[in-house]
């Protein structure tokens, strides 16, 4: 494990938190290393494998991210239905590692993907949605998706908990990053995935879009990094809490900001924001695309024209890195609002209070579109 400085030791002394070693950790994507960074604030900071503005589905790692998996002692992830390409490194680099999927991890609700270029209208039932109630959400721990539960236990077993400072990998890390051939996925498209391998069947990955979803990962965090820090266990477990209520906050905050548009309907880019709806009780009405790699047939894009046009949709949602040219021709001639959405908020700075701002950040974006 790492060892910290004495400047940094006698600081940790000040806030209440042990001389001590602590785990060298690393994070799949900027939202799963906010929490992870909330969770260890004051202690240390994790490693961020996927970059900001990167796409988390198809991505070739700089030998320092390959470095950060092969020096990590936890590495968590979102799982595989999310970064594919990143289970082989995994196992390669980071083998030794103790590493947490949290789309398996206790108390996540998983949705499945969504089917077509259109939504069927649904009810948001109060007892599946946020609102900026701080609720509990206790019903959520067996997932209500006995169809996804296959696989879903109790994310590891708690072996292999090595020290890791003798791996000697280094050189094979570089080796692995600089082959570059974890986005070399283009033009396979085969109905059931998009470009990248991300597979539109079963669980939908963008999971930490949830608000409770966040909360009930920070106690997994804090609990994961405990049992390899006990020394640090309370300061780790005293993070995740005002970490959890900083989440609650902002919820409730932007559920209040999004009750006017509530009755509206909107169309994403694609479909990756269920979640976020599903925790502020929103409709999407359909996505522009079946994911964020694969071109939208003129077939599709009719399609979502007449959605817009036949639900009244009152905006439509890009994304930054995306062909904003798409979204003008599902706009023309409608009356529409165009805005755009970052899910993984490529702009924002990553630390410990970058996830309540993503999900400021997009809770004004929809606001905000007429």
């Amino acid at each position: 494990m790492k060892k910290i400085g004495t400047a940094t030791a006698a600081l940790l002394a000040g806030a209440g938190a042990s001389w001590a070693e602590v785990p060298r950790v690393a994070a799949d994507i900027a939202p799963v290393h906010g929490l992870v960074a909330r969770v260890m604030q004051g202690l240390g900071e994790p490693a961020l494998v996927v970059p900001p503005g990167a796409s988390p589905h198809g991505y070739a790692m700089r030998p320092s991210e390959a470095r950060a998996l092969d020096q990590a002692d936890v590495v968590f992830w979102l799982g595989g239905a999310l970064t594919p390409w990143l289970e082989g490194p995994l196992e390669e680099l980071a083998g030794d590692a103790h590493r947490i999927e949290l789309l398996e991890a206790a108390g996540t609700t998983v949705l499945p993907f969504r089917e077509g270029a259109r939504f069927e209208a649904h009810a948001h039932d109060e007892e599946h949605a946020d609102h900026g109630e701080h609720e509990d959400h206790k019903e959520h721990d067996d997932h209500g998706h006995e169809e996804h539960a296959e696989g879903h236990g109790d994310h590891a077993d708690h072996g292999g908990h090595e020290d890791h400072d003798g791996h000697g990998h280094e050189g094979h890390a570089e080796d692995h990053a600089a082959a570059g051939n974890h986005d070399d996925h283009e033009g396979h498209d085969h109905g059931h995935g998009d470009a990248h391998g991300h597979p539109h069947e079963g669980a939908d990955p963008h999971a930490w879009l949830l608000p409770a979803n966040a909360r009930a990962w920070l106690d997994v965090i804090a609990e994961e990094l405990a049992e390899h820090d006990p020394a640090n266990a309370a300061a780790y477990r005293a993070n995740a809490e005002a970490g959890k209520q900083e989440i609650a906050d902002a919820a409730a905050s932007i559920s209040a900001q999004l009750e006017p548009f509530r009755a509206k309907q909107f169309i994403v880019f694609h479909d990756a924001y269920q979640y976020f709806e599903q925790g502020f009780g929103l409709s999407a009405a359909g996505a522009i695309s079946l994911s964020d790699a694969v071109k939208p047939s003129p077939a599709r894009i009719a399609e979502i024209r007449d959605v817009v046009v036949e639900r009244g949709v009152s905006c439509v949602f890009s994304e930054p890195q995306f062909n904003p040219g798409l979204v003008a021709t599902v706009l023309d001639g409608t009356g529409a609002g165009a805005a755009v959405l970052d899910p993984l908020g490529a702009k924002l700075e990553p630390g410990p209070q970058f996830y309540p701002a993503l999900l400021q950040d997009i809770g004004a974006a929809i606001a905000a579109c007429e």
